[in-house]
């Protein structure tokens, strides 16, 4: 998993350096798979139940499952990224949510805010603790700040497939409730809206977006339950751990 999970982190490090105004999704999901194969990796999601794009790439309102396309992104857009990657048959999973050469007050403060989320339930993500201490970790930090955490979509185990158990959601849901061991290793991954939580599926099947037209942020990170502090296994500068 560590292998894959630096993989991951790269590449995704890499699309947000490619990332500028005037540039299509199109590209950018292109740009994916070329580093994607030149660190001997492959996506995880292209073919996963069909979906027909390398990356994940929401656009302002957009929430998650975002398809690639010829949509040129503008300065001011905020773009959320999520890139999962096989290497070696196991997955690296992780997301990250910027700005497109700069945004407005509120994109910035929604954007600190989901990825101060993320930390808070990766900081519950310790052996002996359960789903629940991440969920309720996650929305009571996002509520605090005013903004909405979506309940229909849910961070989950991840290893040699894309989806395993545990489900990880994030909000509290007594049904997915697992107890932490050491050797787990999951994708803790908040999806926060400016506005209400509630979303819909655009008629391309994928695409998911706010219902009132507020922006949304997805942040997201594979995580390793270990005997004493989370490793996160999606992180190429770990000191920030200590910041966060």
């Amino acid at each position: 998993m560590r292998p894959a999970g630096a993989i991951a982190a790269r590449v995704l490090d890499e699309i947000m350096g490619f990332i500028r105004p005037g540039v299509t999704t199109r590209q950018v999901d292109e740009f994916a798979a070329a580093q994607m194969k030149a660190h001997g990796g492959k996506s995880a999601f292209l073919g996963y139940r069909n979906y027909p794009s390398h990356t994940c790439l929401s656009v302002n309102d957009e929430v998650v499952h975002g398809l690639a396309g010829e949509r040129e992104l503008r300065f001011g857009d905020i773009i959320s990224v999520d890139v999962g990657v096989v290497y070696k048959g196991f997955i690296g999973d992780n997301a990250r949510t910027m700005a497109v050469g700069g945004c407005g007050v509120q994109a910035q403060q929604l954007m600190e805010v989901t990825e101060a989320s993320l930390y808070k339930g990766i900081a519950a993500a310790v052996a002996g603790n359960r789903v629940t201490d991440i969920s309720r970790a996650v929305p009571d930090y996002v509520d605090s700040k005013g903004f909405s955490v979506v309940r229909e979509f849910v961070g989950h185990g991840v290893g040699r497939t894309m989806h395993e158990e545990p489900q990880v959601p994030n909000f509290v849901d007594l049904k997915s409730n697992d107890k932490l061991v050491p050797g787990m290793t999951i994708a803790i991954e908040p999806m926060v809206n400016a506005g209400r939580p509630e979303i819909k599926i655009l008629k391309d099947g994928w695409t998911v977006v706010t219902q009132d037209g507020s922006l949304s942020a997805h942040f997201e990170h594979t995580v390793l339950i270990t005997d004493g502090e989370p490793e996160i296994l999606t992180w190429l500068t770990p000191s920030k751990l200590k910041a966060a």
